[in-house]
């Protein structure tokens, strides 16, 4: 079974279908040079994992791969791989790897940014993230790390970044985007950062993302080994990384105080003891996070990010909203929320306390009950309360140690097991002092049954029941939407020329049965009509080149008399270019003898 097909329907949304044949010629081909620089760099440089890895998990060398092979492959390892557009939301991506499910851009980089690209996209994922979760350390942590972030709280202002980079990276990246929309883009991620008011629990769990899964090395500080993502999936970067131009830091939990540029190359990257290290340090920055402290520290934060958290008792009862404020002397004495709010137990929502009930907003006092000081609330019994004057279907007080009361009449106590999760009251009024926080015509009211505020996380208790929430976009993708011209349609088909004979004498993308060692004049004359048009026509292609190459090194009689004049022009136009096109064209001649 496909892993989407058992994924709730909150994140179906997210899921699209791989159109796998509107992959061109030309990204097979772009691919294909990728993963073979990246087969050659990283036997050396990356972990020992990563070789197996990529065998393993179903990543092939010479074409795009499908997302349903790879889900196949890692379903093995107990995880799985849906298909996604471009950028998700932070909070979608970590919910689906909480899942153990790796959510991949199918989107494919364009040949212009063959090195790098910020936008996500299929290498990145399935060329970087992928061949790791081969290894079970890495594994683990992956799984600890969703676990944990999925309960970091997010701010409003995080979501704004991530909108403004996820636009930024998209633009770049199409083809049909002008310098103005380019420019109106930096200027919307410059106004989102200077817009940041706080580092928020979210920030600092990306950054621990950031330097591990994406750009994490480990070993020795002078020969470190590369298992993060983002240096696996960028040809260029992951061998400047290894150079004394890039600082390598001992990596210990500091590193969440170090913020990043996602659109340039990092200055600094952290080195890890081993893989399992990783989640010993990652308990570290967890235990101070407000799911595992609570209080009111956590209600801070939960205010700072002006968007849904919840708020969990010790008696398992939650209260998931925007909070507008809370009061507090020695603990969290009251909590107010902006509508929707949902009320939970154990992270499920409770029947009838959802957006229907509480769409414009909900407030309670908490803490200990008064007639029993020491005894959380939660824990007692009716003969309790009916000797406290507190009795289903009576005007009852509830007077808080705090100084808060609650008066009116008791229509239920709605208890979980032994528990009790809230009390409902008609005809109520709540107050301290002299000010009201509840009056009697606003309707029922429900009091939330706690002593102490246990945990303080980002998000909804209950995801799929509270339903819609400020995320961010659905999805994004880079994509251009302009028709391909009469040159690239061209190109198309000399890619496609090449790569079926590619698989009749050297093996690769085409099934058709190799040649049994007669070099086809038909075949030949082909070559040479696509390298005379390089050649005359076209120089700058030097990927068509360098595959033109590739079959002249390995069957020198298909080549006849073009390889050398080829190699001359493709070289001489890459100079002229610039540093770039030098050293992808150099690198890919280095490959010329290896055999697919």
């Amino acid at each position: 079974m496909r892993t989407q097909d058992s994924l709730p329907v909150y994140l179906k949304r997210y899921v699209i279908a791989q159109n796998y044949e509107r992959y061109t010629p030309t990204e097979h081909a772009t691919w294909r040079y990728i993963m073979r620089r990246a087969r050659d760099f990283f036997s050396r440089h990356a972990v020992a994992s990563y070789a197996e890895g990529i065998s393993q998990t179903g990543i092939p060398m010479d074409r795009i791969p499908k997302i349903d092979e790879i889900d196949a492959h890692l379903q093995k390892f107990g995880w799985g791989a849906i298909g996604v557009s471009g950028f998700i939301p932070p909070a979608a991506f970590l919910d689906f790897q909480t899942r153990n499910i790796m959510p991949i851009a199918m989107d494919m980089r364009t040949l212009e940014h063959l090195a790098y690209t910020p936008a996500p996209d299929i290498v990145h994922e399935a060329g970087g993230h992928v061949p790791i979760l081969f290894d079970p350390a890495y594994r683990d942590y992956l799984g600890r790390y969703a676990k944990m972030a999925n309960k970091s709280i997010i701010s409003s202002e995080d979501v704004r970044l991530y909108e403004a980079i996820r636009w930024l990276s998209d633009i770049k990246e199409n083809p049909d985007a002008t310098k103005v929309e380019i420019d109106a883009a930096g200027e919307m991620l410059k106004q989102a950062y200077d817009g940041i008011s706080h580092t928020s629990e979210m920030t600092k769990v990306g950054r621990m993302a950031w330097w591990t899964a994406e750009y994490g090395l480990v070993g020795d500080l002078k020969n470190p080994k590369i298992y993060g993502a983002g240096l696996l999936s960028s040809i260029g970067e992951s061998e400047v990384c290894l150079s004394d131009k890039v600082r390598k830091i001992r990596l210990t939990v500091d590193c969440v105080e170090m913020g990043y540029d996602i659109t340039e190359p990092q200055p600094q990257l952290f080195v890890a003891q081993s893989l399992e290290e990783l989640p010993e340090i990652l308990e570290q920055l967890e235990s101070t996070l407000a799911f595992r402290c609570g209080g009111i520290s956590g209600m801070h934060q939960a205010l700072l990010s002006k968007a849904v958290c919840t708020v969990v008792m010790d008696s398992g009862a939650s209260a998931s909203g925007v909070t507008e404020f809370f009061e507090n002397g020695d603990a969290v004495d009251f909590v107010k929320f902006r509508g929707p709010v949902q009320v939970a137990y154990h992270e499920k929502q409770l029947p009838g306390q959802g957006r229907e009930r509480h769409g414009d907003g909900f407030s309670s006092p908490v803490g200990f009950f008064a007639f029993a000081p020491s005894k959380p609330p939660h824990l007692l019994r009716d003969d309790e309360l009916k000797g406290a004057g507190i009795a289903v279907g009576a005007r009852s007080t509830i007077d808080f140690v705090s100084g808060f009361k609650v008066q009116g009449v008791l229509k239920r106590i709605v208890r979980q097991g032994n528990a009790i999760v809230y009390m409902t009251f008609d005809d109520c009024t709540v107050s301290r002092g002299g000010k009201r926080y509840y009056e009697p015509a606003w309707g029922e009211f429900d009091l939330l049954v706690g002593g102490v505020v246990v945990s303080v996380h980002g998000g909804p208790a209950d995801r799929q029941a509270y339903g819609e929430y400020e995320l961010g976009q659905v999805s994004s993708s880079p994509g251009r939407t302009s028709p391909f011209t009469d040159h690239e349609k061209e190109m198309f088909r000399a890619y496609s020329a090449i790569r079926e004979i590619r698989g009749r004498y050297i093996g690769g993308l085409v099934t058709t049965p190799r040649s049994a060692g007669k070099d086809s004049s038909k075949d030949a004359a082909l070559l040479a009509e696509l390298a005379n048009q390089v050649i005359k026509n076209n120089p700058g292609e030097w990927l068509i080149g360098l595959e033109l190459l590739e079959l002249a090194s390995q069957r020198p009689a298909l080549s006849a008399a073009w390889a050398a004049p080829l190699r001359e022009v493709i070289t001489c136009h890459a100079q002229d270019k610039g540093a770039l096109s030098v050293e992808l064209l150099a690198r890919g001649i280095e490959l010329l003898k290896v055999v697919d």
